[in-house]
């Protein structure tokens, strides 16, 4: 099922100029980035895409943008973690299955490998197209709608004021309010208004699907003003086969789960920041593939300082394993490429190692752990001891490769070399 690329879709990598554009389009993208900054985990701003040396270069947000004219950038991990764009795809979106924007998505190994040939937003559109079908299988939610209406019968019950203002001199007309059965409802608007704004994204493949969903929803009109019925529309228990649905109703029309970014120079802006792509996926495989200890992300979270009895300098570690309520190893997991300066242990930033050493310090650990993404120049663990003659506990920093193509045998690698400190420290 093999996609040729057309020449109004770009496949860049992270940091990468993106060229080929056409005058519009890069005038919108550079608009577009000017408009919008991101953070860093180290509180620094920067353009979501950078603009050096004349060109326009992707940033390390990766995903898809749309512009105005229909052409779309879609822009890839860098990290040489598989061979060809496909297989990249590929383990991108096996890594967004554990993604905290994306959870509600059905990335079922089967869809990811069926899908890999063709553009991200288009992975997206039929996935989404999937659980829409899904839902109709299941029947369209409908309730009852208040309806007025100058009617040539009686219908309902007769609104006398206004009745009495139209109809004096019209004994043909009744005007009524009723209640109607309908699947005239915000939910359903707002899925219909979705269909309607995606027709441009469906694959040729995919078009009687979408053909046939937009019958289903003939009687349902498109939103006229989707924020007022995103905060009107409810599920409640009849209705829990909405609920996937409308998290991709979220992403698309409002980027529900996703960075949000302003502007009207681009039509769509579906960009995940690897820096948390990475951390969740390598969160939840220390999940998975180890069970000694207790996973703990984003905590505990205890303060460094006082300052007038307030807490000060809160410390929030990536990952913490826990034994109890201890403790015993805090793991940071960063999205950066070693060695692309020729030396490894130069690329670690020193940023990365004092957040690591404080962290060790204030939970009192013995042993810290800075994750990469594994390269061909970053491939075996480094391990450093602090000189730190002031405090009698040792304290060490291991960095590990992650390799997120085999993300178990990275975890059993990490393991093997963290349980013999556990054990030396338990004798």
């Amino acid at each position: 099922m093999a996609l040729a690329t057309a020449s109004s879709h770009r496949v860049v990598r992270e940091h990468d100029a993106i060229e080929g554009l056409g005058r519009n389009e890069r005038e919108d993208l550079e608009r577009f980035a000017l408009a919008n900054l991101v953070e860093d985990d180290q509180g620094h701003t920067r353009r979501v895409l950078a603009l050096r040396n004349g060109k326009l270069h992707a940033g390390n947000h990766v995903g898809i943008l749309e512009t105005r004219g229909n052409s779309v950038v879609e822009i890839l991990p860098k990290v040489e973690f598989a061979a060809g764009d496909a297989e990249t795809r590929r383990v991108f979106l096996t890594m967004l299955r554990s993604y905290r924007g994306m959870r509600f998505a059905d990335f079922n190994q089967t869809s990811i490998d069926a899908l890999r040939d063709f553009p991200m937003l288009t992975v997206f559109v039929r996935l989404f197209l999937d659980e829409l079908l899904r839902l109709t299988k299941c029947g369209l939610a409908r309730g009852y709608h208040g309806v007025e209406d100058n009617a040539p019968c009686l219908r309902g019950r007769i609104l006398f004021p206004q009745h009495i203002r139209l109809n004096a001199a019209n004994g043909t007309r009744f005007y009524v309010g009723f209640d109607e059965f309908t699947a005239n409802r915000p939910v359903n608007r707002l899925i219909h208004t979705t269909i309607h704004r995606l027709r441009t994204a469906v694959h040729p493949d995919h078009r009687q699907l979408l053909h046939q969903l937009r019958i289903c929803f003939a009687e349902v009109p498109s939103s006229e003003h989707p924020k007022v019925d995103w905060q009107k529309h409810r599920i409640d228990r009849s209705m829990r086969h909405y609920e996937r649905v409308m998290a991709w109703v979220g992403l698309f029309l409002f980027n529900h789960g996703l960075a949000t970014f302003q502007g009207e120079h681009v039509n769509r802006a579906l960009l995940f920041p690897m820096e948390e792509v990475f951390e969740d996926y390598v969160m939840d495989a220390f999940r998975r593939h180890q069970q000694r200890y207790r996973v703990r992300a984003q905590g505990p979270q205890p303060a460094l300082a006082r300052r007038d009895g307030t807490n000060a300098f809160t410390v929030k570690p990536d990952i913490a394993l826990m034994q109890g309520n201890s403790v015993r190893f805090v793991l940071d997991a960063k999205w950066k490429r070693l060695g692309d300066g020729g030396d490894v242990q130069r690329d670690i930033p020193q940023s990365d190692v004092y957040q690591l050493y404080s962290y060790g310090r204030k939970f009192g650990c013995e042993t810290v752990v800075l994750l990469y993404p594994k390269t061909e120049r970053f491939s075996r663990p480094l391990r450093y001891e602090f000189n730190d003659a002031v405090v009698g506990q040792p304290l060490s920093l291991w960095c590990f490769p992650f390799d997120v193509v085999e993300p178990q045998r990275s975890v059993e690698v990490v393991m093997a070399h963290l349980e013999p400190a556990t054990r030396a420290g338990a004798e």
